[in-house]
């Protein structure tokens, strides 16, 4: 049967499990199932594979109970569907938290781990800009104490280690440590979970900047205004040009010597309403 250790979506498995079992032609259905796990609907299973069900506290277990799998399989199984369901992120961390905790999805996902720690660790995207300094060297030692604020030598060596393994930092013919030209991409089941967790941690790192930087060393601004949808639009589109100007920008700095991190949110502070139509003048 197919290794629930490998996947980081439960639905993905419980089809590919379904087609398995299927496949072998020993009179499994989707009313098979139901009897197996107790269900009253004969295709309670197909529901929830095609995501128009979901799995409940206390129907995860019986599932997987059905599906023949048994202690740490079982659990893992439990935890993955608490993970693809959570409403929030408090949750959908806490549940990533558990399924990392497993030995076997630790071997199945190594890479899956590192670009976690890439996401939700400020100092990894720091090290890697840090690398286009001329005089970089890929050593704790030289590293450490030069992020703000500083990390320890071991944590250092940690993430050097993450960053050449995704490709981020590559060691050229010359012996010198440079950018790689890796994409940072996780899969579809935890790509907005990871990139969820990173914006947080940067807004984290801009609040605490407030304290912790001098104002002579630091832009910290907001505005709040009352715009209509083409306007919005507008500031959306002037954020994405900005952006692209300030990537130029760094690409034609010819010595570059200090990181920093540069955010841009724009969210709602009231609910969007649609416009009421416009009443047409009476004749006269």
């Amino acid at each position: 049967m197919a290794d629930v250790f490998a996947y980081l979506d439960y639905r993905a498995f419980l089809r590919d499990v379904y087609a398995e079992k299927k496949a072998l032609g020993r009179g499994f259905s989707f009313r098979a199932f139901s009897r197996l796990a107790g269900l009253r609907s004969p295709n309670y299973l197909k529901l929830v594979i095609d995501g128009e069900r979901n799995l409940s506290d206390q129907m995860a277990p019986r599932f997987a109970t059905a599906l023949g799998l048994r202690d740490d399989a079982a659990r893992y199984f439990v935890d993955l569907v608490a993970f693809n369901q959570a409403k929030d992120a408090a949750a959908r961390n806490a549940a990533y938290t558990r399924l990392t905790g497993f030995r076997r999805y630790r071997s199945a996902h190594r890479l899956e781990l590192a670009h976690a720690a890439y996401h939700s660790t400020w100092y990894l995207p720091a090290i890697r800009e840090l690398a286009a300094r001329c005089d970089f060297e890929a050593e704790p030692e030289w590293i450490a104490p030069r992020l703000r604020p500083p990390i320890s030598k071991d944590e250092a060596k940690s993430a050097l280690a993450t960053l050449f393994e995704l490709g981020l930092l590559v060691t050229g013919e010359d012996g010198r440590v440079s950018q790689g030209e890796a994409l940072v991409s996780t899969g579809p089941e935890t790509r907005g979970h990871h990139i969820g967790n990173y914006h947080r941690m940067m807004m984290s790192r801009a609040a605490a900047s407030i304290d912790d930087v001098p104002a002579a060393e630091r832009d910290v601004s907001s505005l709040t205004l009352c715009v209509g949808g083409k306007g919005l639009a507008e500031i959306k589109d002037r954020i994405q040009k900005f952006r692209r100007e300030l990537l130029e920008l760094s690409t034609r700095e010819s010595d570059p010597r200090e990181v920093v991190q540069i955010n841009f949110q724009l969210f709602p502070l009231t609910k969007a309403e649609k416009t009421p139509a416009r009443k047409a003048k009476a004749p006269r």
